[in-house]
């Protein structure tokens, strides 16, 4: 059993000791160690422990390298040789820093409207996108160009044709084709330039109004400063990092959109500087002494740390200001004119600053084809030194080493690169041009092939496998649980709850809800159960960041408007907006002017009268985006649906509308928005008519078992939920008098002033207030499958696909989803990975993980996190072996993470797909990363290689796209190596027959025509080529299995490649030679007409699915190299081609050349047919 063999031992230190030492008495010193735990005495699984933290003792010392070096030998050589490393580090980082001369980010004090006294230069408010100017350009692309040593290695033949001793032929010869390939380098480089050129040009001519003390100016983008006070009008692009210090709109507030910054669809809200907000008049900035302390510039997005401070006021005004008081640079006011203060511009901006090259993907097959590039040209110098050493050395014997590497040059294709550009880019059209996967985006063009070389998909789980739209299922108190069928009966409760209420109140104006004083102050009774559920309900529907927003359809034209208060409404168009506006055409509401209108009416106006919301349509906007929108918006739905609707909301406060038609009234005191570190969100709010004060949060369970009072269903209720493959929050309240208020709002005020730790300040306040609150309801909110998510898992796994499911939600809900959607099959067991925290836990887990055989791993992200630092490479070789592993509670860190280990590990082509924020550090880490276009934005879509809107889509992708371009791209670049190979041959065999001597066979225009006009269009339209139909691959994703093993493209194809060029160039080179009668001219005529055949039939034999545009490309080439003919006469006998003998000597050398590899594909298709050929058949 597992209790014989124990751990290693763990040493007392931490920090990793050197890898070894200079004598054994220092090992000895290092070697002190103590043991962990008690579960040293594991046997079962003779795990290889991880290196972190151990040290090497005195009996590894013979193991390691040979350090016994006498004290004056180590000193004399630490003296040159670490003195001299010393002395050039210096240096160098000397140099360095005086090149750079990187100027350190500052805190900074700004002053409003007085950009003179700002006491630093800042950077220019200018974009510039551009890699060159003028000067730069040219030697830019070419310094990109040469940095390759294949292309340096042309750079270097086609100059030393201007040395007369190594001159072979013409100039064009060599100079031709590599200026071919930098000519269209220059030309794509020079387009995007230039387009970058006229966006920067266009965006730094974008004009503003600057407000001064004469009044408004116009000025432009880029000659904006820090300190200026800019106005930006709706839908108008801001144009530098600012302070919000004044809006038009009467609630201080306006919405912003930053899609174009975060990737985030829904629309923000910004709250103006309050102490600027109630100036009487624009103008008065500039009488009033102010200024803003902004934290120095950094990367983070959504935090901001600064204060307002107006000194000439008695006492001097203090405000705290925070991420909603910004106004981000890139992003698009919604709604209003704004006004702000300029405190970041340029490149210190945060959209410029986060604004980095994204990591240069290069696909396995580029990689793969360097390869045998590099074999090519251990090749062609063997080769050349084979033909000096034949020769004797005769003569300078360098001189004509040199001559034979430029005479073999063709053996390295110079157009490989070219040609494969070219066709990535044909896949990219092709891709974006199905209509069977619509709004498919290609945004990395470099990287199709990676698609049909897939083994690992790693998916996210929220609104890619499942449809991101959250319907209610269940509400549980504790003691009753209400579901679907039961809402009704929650609907009774509400309406008898708040009809006892207005009864009771009939005789008074003031609308109420029922009153409770605080339950400090009051013994603990038994609610009844309408009293639960109309507390639970009220809190739902007051505890959320939701605002109701309303529209009507006029009856002119058939255009929608969105009416003041004093129109009427239908009921007929009533719908809900969880996204982002920017979307309306993607969602229900179809609405051509919903976006500005909706917003007016919500901002020019405080809300309609109280007494017409009852006929209202309405849409709900989100005010962040931080919490789960579309969870959010489910709940306020409900909410509705069971009686108690969200009517209207502003900064201050909320109504509710009762099922009787009353409205309630709630002062929004503070609001606590949600976090990925806190994973819950809360509200401060007082009753209008009773006064009382509530606080109440709702957040997941991890979060909120800690905060609420003992209970002892709320655990096992969460995993019974989880197991029905819902999503559950958390609802809880706490009753506050007015001194436990005006206590914490003082201490929370003077936490939001602080400059230094803000957010850990105001935490702890926070969590202060977050003690003993009352359990009042836990929801349960389903995610639907998206569609077709069983049989596209079920044709990824039949394709050899291991498929990891990696969220962030619990155990329980991944687990149920893992199941529906058929990533773990039915017969599969599954092996939930038991919470770990130490060594000894994790080796026993796995060691128990270790006995099972084909079951799917389910893990958590602190268990995975205890795994991969005590035993990471054990764990991921047994996590690889499983048909599909669950990795929840994983962070967005985590993710990536897990993608790098499997790359490592591995070395396997990873996938990563997903659609929220938190997936695109994993798909920015995998091989080739896939975003949708989900309603949690487009940042998983922008910041992917391709972009598809639904997950059934990753089928087509993959099995069609992704085959067909890595075999297209493997036959293409081993035909363009072909190409060379065959040319070199004959010319090894010329030159070998004629005593090696360095003569070249074919000179001039005949070697640029050969690599261009005659045979360039047959190959490249190997692009098109398919051996089998779209729905087969579809219907047979076992095909897709064959390309993971890289049979198409391997040293084994490459080497029969090789061989056929070689026996096609010596027939060609051999036959020409031997049927040739007396002149030499006739030998050239008679080998290249037969070599340039031989290259359309072999083009013709690669073709596995003939298309329209093959059939042109070879008769068109066929064309112009018989065209050409006529203007060839330096090279052939116009006289000797027209004759009937120089037909017949072509025909027979390109038929022996030819016919035998025909007659080995039928007999190899006959008899060992591929896997394709046995469906097709």
């Amino acid at each position: 059993m597992a209790d014989q063999i124990p751990l290693q031992p763990v040493p007392r230190r931490a920090p990793r000791r050197p890898a070894y030492y200079s004598s054994a008495s220092a090992a000895r010193r290092h070697s002190r160690y103590q043991v962990e735990d008690e579960s040293s005495h594991l046997d079962e699984m003779p795990l290889m422990m991880s290196e972190e933290g151990f040290e090497n003792d005195e009996s590894d010392y013979h193991t390691l390298p040979r350090a016994r070096i006498s004290q004056r030998k180590r000193g004399l050589e630490w003296f040159i040789c670490g003195g001299w490393k010393f002395l050039c580090t210096s240096c160098s980082d000397w140099l360095i820093n005086i090149c750079r001369r990187k100027k350190e980010l500052k805190a900074r004090t700004v002053w409003l409207g007085c950009p003179e006294k700002c006491e630093e230069k800042y950077p220019k408010n200018a974009i510039k996108n551009q890699k060159y100017n003028v000067f730069t350009f040219i030697p830019g692309v070419l310094y990109e160009q040469f940095k390759f040593f294949l292309n340096l290695y042309f750079l270097v033949v086609s100059c030393s044709q201007f040395v007369p001793a190594l001159k072979i032929g013409y100039l064009y010869t060599y100079w031709a084709p590599l200026g071919f390939v930098l000519t269209v380098t220059v030309v794509r480089e020079a387009v995007d330039e230039y387009r970058r050129y006229k966006r920067d040009k266009e965006m730094n001519s974008q004009l503003y109004s600057k407000l001064t003390v004469r009044g408004k100016v116009q000025v432009k983008s880029s000659d904006i400063q820090v300190g200026d006070l800019i106005i930006v009008e709706k839908n108008q692009r801001i144009p530098s990092d600012m302070v919000f210090l004044r809006t038009s709109e009467k609630t201080g507030s306006c919405f912003i959109r930053t899609d174009q910054l975060d990737g985030e669809t829904d629309w923000k809200l910004k709250v103006a500087v309050s102490c600027t907000q109630r100036l009487p008049a624009l103008g008065d900035l500039f009488s009033i002494n102010a200024y803003v302390y902004a934290q120095k510039p950094q990367l983070d997005i959504h935090s901001f740390e600064g204060t307002f401070t107006r000194e000439d006021s008695d006492p001097a005004v203090h405000e705290s200001l925070s991420i909603e008081n910004t106004l981000w640079a890139s992003t698009v006011v919604a709604s209003g004119t704004v006004i702000g203060v300029v405190i970041y511009t340029g490149k210190e901006t945060r959209s410029v600053m986060n604004t980095s090259n994204p990591k240069n993907k290069v696909g396995l097959l580029d990689l793969e084809l360097n390869q045998l590039t590099k074999a090519l040209f251990l090749a062609l110098v063997a080769l050349s030194i084979v033909m000096v050493t034949l020769q004797g050395f005769v003569g300078p014997w360098y001189r004509n080493l040199f001559r034979f590497l430029l005479l073999f040059s063709y053996i390295i294709p110079i157009s490989l690169r070219v040609n494969l550009d070219m066709g990535k880019a044909a896949y990219g059209w092709m891709i974006m041009k199905d209509d069977n996967i619509p709004g498919t985006v290609v945004r990395t063009s470099t990287i199709p092939e990676e698609l049909g070389r897939l083994v690992y998909l790693l998916t996210d789980k929220t609104g890619t496998l499942t449809q991101n739209e959250m319907i209610f299922k269940r509400l549980h108190l504790g003691t009753v649980s209400y579901g679907t069928d039961t809402m009704d009966e929650i609907q009774s409760h509400i309406i008898n709850s708040y009809s006892q209420v207005h009864s009771q109140n009939s005789g008074s104006n003031v609308s109420s809800t029922p009153s409770r004083k605080p339950q400090s102050s009051a013994p603990k009774v038994r609610k009844s159960v309408s009293s639960r559920i109309h507390e639970a309900v009220k809190a739902i529907a007051l505890c959320h960041n939701v605002t109701p927003v309303y529209e009507s359809r006029a009856g002119v034209s058939g255009e929608t408007e969105y009416a003041e208060v004093d129109q009427d409404f239908s009921d007929e168009n009533r719908a809900y907006q969880a996204s982002s506006p920017d979307e309306a055409e993607q969602t229900q509401v179809s609405q051509p002017f919903l976006i500005w209108k909706m917003l007016q009416a919500l901002y020019h106006l405080c809300g309609p009268p109280l007494d017409s919301f009852q006929e209202i349509p309405v849409l709900f906007v989100l005010r962040s985006p931080e919490m789960d929108t579309v969870l959010q918006v489910a709940l306020v739905q409900w909410t509705e649906s069971v009686g108690l609707t969200l009517v209207n909301r502003d900064l201050t406060s909320m109504q509710l509308k009762t099922p009787g038609g009353h409205i309630l009234t709630y002062y929004i005191l503070q609001i606590f928005p949600f976090t990925s570190e806190s994973k819950r969100m809360g509200i401060i709010v007082r009753d209008e008519s009773s006064g009382d004060i509530t606080f109440y949060m709702k957040g997941a369970d991890v979060a909120m078992s800690t905060i609420v009072q003992y209970n002892d269903w709320l655990e096992e209720e969460c995993g019974n939920m989880a197991r029905e493959g819902l999503r559950t929050l958390v609802v809880a309240k706490k009753s506050l008098t007015e001194e436990q208020y005006q206590d914490f709002e003082s201490r929370y005020n003077q936490a939001k002033l602080s400059i230094h730790d803000r957010n850990l300040k105001v935490a702890a306040v926070v969590e202060s207030l977050e003690r003993e609150m009352e359990l009042l309801c836990l929801t349960g909110v389903e995610d639907q499958l998206q569609a077709d998510v069983r049989p596209t898992l079920e044709m990824l796994r039949n394709a050899g696909i291991k498929i990891w499911m990696l969220t962030g939600d619990k155990l329980e809900t991944a687990t149920c989803i893992a199941k529906s959607s058929h990533l773990v099959s039915r017969t599969q067991d599954i092996h939930i990975f038991r919470p770990v925290a130490t060594r000894g836990e994790a080796h026993l887990e796995l060691n128990a993980f270790r006995r099972k055989h084909d079951c799917a791993l389910v893990i958590s992200g602190d268990s995975l996190e205890v795994c991969l630092k005590y035993y990471e490479h054990e764990f991921v070789e047994l996590a690889c072996q499983c048909p599909a592993v669950v990795c929840c509670r994983c962070s967005p860190t985590q993710k990536a993470h897990i993608v790098k280990l499997l790359q490592h590990h591995t070395g396997k082509r990873t996938c990563a797909i997903g659609d929220g924020g938190n997936d695109v550090s994993m798909i920015q880490a995998a091989d080739c990363g896939i975003g949708i276009e989900g309603k949690e934005g487009k940042q998983a879509s922008l910041a992917a290689d391709f972009s598809i809107t639904q997950f059934k889509h990753i089928g087509r992708l993959l099995m069609v796209h992704g085959r067909n371009s890595y075999k297209r791209s493997a036959a293409l670049g081993q035909f363009v190596m072909h190409r060379g190979l065959i040319i070199s041959t004959m010319q090894a065999v010329f030159s070998s027959v004629f005593y090696f001597a360095s003569v070249p066979l074919y000179q001039g225009f005949l070697m640029v025509g050969y690599a261009t006009i005659y045979t360039m269009f047959p190959v490249f339209s190997l692009v098109l080529d398919q051996d089998v139909k779209p729905e087969m691959a579809l219907l047979y994703p076992e095909l897709y299995k064959d390309l993971t093993k890289g049979r198409s493209l391997s040293f084994k194809t490459f080497l029969i490649w090789v061989l056929i060029s070689i026996y096609q160039g010596g027939i060609l080179m051999y036959g020409a030679l031997l049927l040739f009668e007396s002149e030499f001219v006739h030998v050239v005529a008679i080998s290249f007409t037969a070599l340039i055949l031989t290259e359309l039939l072999m083009v013709a034999l690669t073709i596995r699915t003939w298309h329209w545009l093959m059939v042109v490309a070879e008769f068109l080439s066929l064309g112009c190299y018989v065209a050409s003919l006529a203007f060839l006469n330096e090279y052939f006998d116009v006289a000797f081609i027209t004759t009937v003998t120089f037909l017949w000597k072509v025909s027979a050398i390109t038929v022996v050349s030819c016919l035998p590899l025909y007659i080995l594909k039928y007999l190899k298709r006959k008899f060992s047919p591929p896997s394709y050929s046995k469906l097709t058949s």
